[in-house]
């Protein structure tokens, strides 16, 4: 443990701080229930500015995060410019992550553009039960034809839905797995496990090289064993840590992973920040950037023991 705390640590998936339960009421039993850090924090006093929002990624020993925007269908909720605000104030710890406006189709496609050349980016995250379209809509693939062209990947959520609002969009089979079809050159980082559904997603992270996961609105203790186990074994390479905050708090999960998974230093390594900087292509971590060339072997998760 002692030696795991020196590591660098990538938060694959994290929120700004805006009053959640004053726009979007359905997340606030989410919240409550897993005891979110903003539950006591006068609505005045968000969102954190940059240096406070710094100052609880160092409570966690977090070095970089990926902090990402927020939009629904009637409203901007925190703006890809207010997440440049971020970055431009800590450029090498914090990552802007985009989205846009589905109901505007070539507006967004614009938008994703400037966010990735202009802003430097590194990836785009679409909240699919935000909108109630499932992944494979037709609304969605321009998008996923401009990322593509951009070297970016799309993130997504999979799984049922934590606030109340339907779970049937975070569906793997059908939907990711018919996204991971059309576009094999196009990497997709599907966030928050995929549980009820765990076994369809790490089916999909190891059938599709493009494909991966990434652990975020999960506290660490609670992952499920067949995921821990395919961490540690032929899908190594393709799970990422993240927290979700402010839903979770960012020093309750790195706290929970020494604590609670009993992972190998490689493994270790590669969950934590390996994996994430290969795939969101963050400077300066070269030994992160390492690719297998095969996998871990020939088997599928299923026949592992």
């Amino acid at each position: 443990e002692e030696r795991m705390q020196g590591e660098p640590i990538v938060d694959a998936w994290c929120n700004p701080t805006f009053a959640f339960g004053s726009v979007l009421p359905e997340v606030m039993p989410l919240f409550t229930a897993s005891r979110s850090p903003l539950l006591d924090a006068p609505p005045e006093t968000l969102p954190l500015s940059p240096e406070e929002f710094l100052k609880e990624m160092d409570k966690a020993g977090i070095q970089r995060t990926m902090l990402c925007a927020w939009c629904k269908p009637t409203q901007w909720l925190f703006t890809n410019e207010q997440v440049y605000e971020y970055v431009k104030a800590a450029p090498d710890r914090i990552f802007g992550v985009a989205t846009v406006n589905l109901a505007k189709p070539v507006e967004a496609v614009k938008m994703l553009d400037k966010c990735v050349r202009e802003y430097g980016f590194k990836a785009l995250r679409i909240m699919q039960w935000l909108w109630d379209l499932p992944p494979n809509h037709k609304l969605y693939y321009p998008l996923y034809v401009k990322c593509v062209e951009l070297g970016v990947p799309v993130c997504l959520q999979v799984g049922h839905t934590g606030p109340l609002r339907s779970s049937e969009t975070g569906r793997p089979v059908p939907y990711l797995e018919e996204i991971a079809l059309v576009f094999p050159e196009l990497k997709i980082v599907a966030g928050h496990i995929g549980y009820p559904w765990t076994d369809e997603m790490i089916g999909q992270a190891w059938k599709f090289s493009n494909v991966y996961i990434d652990t975020s609105a999960y506290l660490p203790r609670y992952y499920p064993p067949q995921l821990v186990h395919f961490m540690q074994t032929n899908g190594k390479h393709k799970v990422l840590f993240g927290t979700n905050y402010p839903q979770l708090s960012m020093e309750r999960c790195v706290a929970s992973v020494r604590k609670d998974l009993g992972l190998s230093h490689v493994c270790y390594e590669h969950f934590m920040w390996k994996n994430a900087a290969k795939v969101f292509q963050l400077p300066d971590t070269a030994a992160g950037n390492e690719e297998p060339t095969t996998r871990d072997d020939d088997t599928s998760p299923s026949s592992l023991s």
